[in-house]
């Protein structure tokens, strides 16, 4: 399977009438405001993602620039801050890459990512070869037909759910996935989480958490091409500024599992982030003037008429500079009878769409119910991950922890 981190067509004229009322829903949505039989034994996760501490990001300019106890952390793990800041970020050796759920630092780095640097970063392909999904374990419906993904309106901050691209840097350079903004409960009207895949920001069972990741709502808002975006204004890049993560959580079965291929850990593959804006102090959602639900209750994909996920291909034939969807009736992937079943869709959709959302209309509200996680080599599906108990404790956790921060 292919991970796409960068992310069954059904025929007939009732899967089209559903589609088209989801996209109408979350139109309307966007712009008015600027338990299940498919369930498997939701593992809880590891107790360092639940209890992991961010100290205060405030205070003196300590090292390196990095304000509050940022510079503390590094030197805490025997990591110079101006050295860091200098570049020795690209140090991934094993003693240097922080893994822990408790370890995360990102500091900010001024103009790390510029327009010509997020252009050029590159998807994270991670595919899923057919034996990893047999037809016989658990619940897994037939293969779906693909379901062409679809250029998204402009702007995109009217005619879509509050969606942008995620970029950070890994060992293989800079890459991309894409996430979506989610109200935070706890901070109405005020939210600072983003939702992405685990993948997006933690590499796995033989890695560490990914660096410099900052997350751009609505990224090329008019869906410029990429001659148009050589002299493109900034504001027109990155509408809303840039919002690094000061603290993310994950599962901590993605952090003990995952894989960069295959499917170990992907039906654990999300992650939450607390982000902060490079400039200014309002919230991010106050900024985008949008933010979607979380849908924790894990509807049956059979009671579903239709998902969509929206994202930011990077992969050919996509360039990774507009933002797509893709629209269809879910089916059930199930990759080992002992963890969760999966939703699955038709969809084109490759590499650097990982993390963006699946959403679902629910009367006239829409809600964010999953994210791209996988698919195959062929680019004609994607699968992403049921949000349960575990999911629902990764978000609590960062609530109650980080939001009001």
């Amino acid at each position: 399977m292919r991970s796409l981190r960068a992310p069954f067509a059904r025929s007939g004229r009732r899967a089209a009438l559903a589609a088209t009322g989801l996209a109408a829903a979350l139109a309307l949505t966007a712009t008015a405001c600027g338990p299940s039989e498919d369930k498997a034994g939701d593992q809880a996760d590891s107790d360092a993602a639940q209890d992991a501490d961010k100290g205060s990001d405030s205070g003196s300019d300590s090292g390196g620039g990095l304000t509050g106890d940022l510079a503390d952390r590094l030197r805490k793990h025997g990591i110079d801050p101006d050295k860091w800041k200098d570049g020795a970020w690209k140090d991934w050796s094993k003693d240097d890459w922080l893994r822990e759920a408790k370890d995360f630092v990102n500091p900010v780095i001024d103009g790390h990512w510029k327009p010509e640097r997020m252009q050029e970063a590159k998807d994270p392909n991670k595919t899923i070869a057919a034996k990893d999904a047999t037809a016989d374990q658990g619940a897994t419906d037939p293969e779906p037909s693909p379901v062409r993904a679809e250029p998204e309106k402009t702007p995109y901050h009217e005619n879509a759910a509050p969606v942008g691209k995620i970029f950070f840097d890994s060992p293989e350079g800079s890459m991309v996935c894409s996430g979506t903004v989610v109200k935070d409960p706890r901070n109405p009207g005020r939210s600072n989480l983003v939702w992405t895949a685990g993948h997006c920001v933690h590499a796995g069972a033989q890695g560490g958490w990914y660096r410099n990741i900052t997350f751009v709502p609505s990224y090329n808002d008019l869906g410029k091409s990429e001659a148009a975006l050589s002299n493109a204004a900034p504001q027109e890049i990155a509408p809303y500024g840039q919002w690094w993560a000061d603290w993310v959580s994950t599962s901590g079965e993605w952090i003990d599992q995952g894989a960069a291929s295959g499917g170990a850990g992907a039906p654990y593959d999300y992650a939450v982030m607390h982000v902060k804006p490079q400039e200014g102090t309002k919230s991010l959602e106050e900024t985008v003037g949008n933010a979607l639900d979380v849908d924790f209750s894990t509807p049956s994909a059979r009671s579903v008429s239709s998902m969509g996920a929206w994202g930011y291909p990077a992969a050919a034939p996509y360039d990774g500079l507009m933002m797509h969807k893709c629209i269809d009736k879910p089916g059930r992937l199930s990759l080992d009878p002992a963890t969760p079943t999966m939703y699955r869709i038709g969809c084109t959709m490759t590499g650097g769409s990982s993390g963006g959302g699946w959403f679902r209309a629910v009367g006239d509200k829409t809600e964010l119910v999953s994210n791209t996680s996988i698919g195959p080599a062929g680019n004609t599906w994607l699968a992403g991950p049921q949000l349960g108990t575990g999911a629902k404790r990764v978000f609590d956790m960062m609530s109650e922890k980080y939001g009001a921060q």
